[in-house]
């Protein structure tokens, strides 16, 4: 299994916008085939800001695939070039760590 946390930092105040296009392409990504996860997330409501806290401009998916293969094929998807131009010019940066179990 192959994990992925990758780490969106949109330009401010841009986040939502991003977030509703992540929205929009999800199901066709937990269509895919070896897609296990792939869910957006922000920082816990409720919790005081620490120096783990990603902010107000940020999120994290964290996906989930089968197999590498699963995971290459999933980033040279058409409906992810898609995505990736209609978010473009509202995403200040992006990490992504992608990872194995031990």
């Amino acid at each position: 299994m192959i994990h992925v946390v990758a780490v969106i930092t949109a330009k401010p105040g841009q986040r939502d916008r991003i977030l509703e296009a992540f929205r929009a392409n999800r199901p066709a990504v937990l269509a895919e085939q070896g897609c296990i996860e792939y869910n957006a997330t922000v920082d816990a409501a409720g919790m005081p800001p620490s120096r783990g806290s990603f902010g107000a401009d940020t999120f994290v998916v964290i996906e989930k695939w089968e197999t590498l293969a699963a995971l290459q094929a999933h980033a040279a998807a058409p409906h992810m070039a898609a995505y990736g131009a209609k978010v473009k010019d509202w995403t200040e940066n992006r990490v992504i760590h992608v990872l194995e179990p031990v």
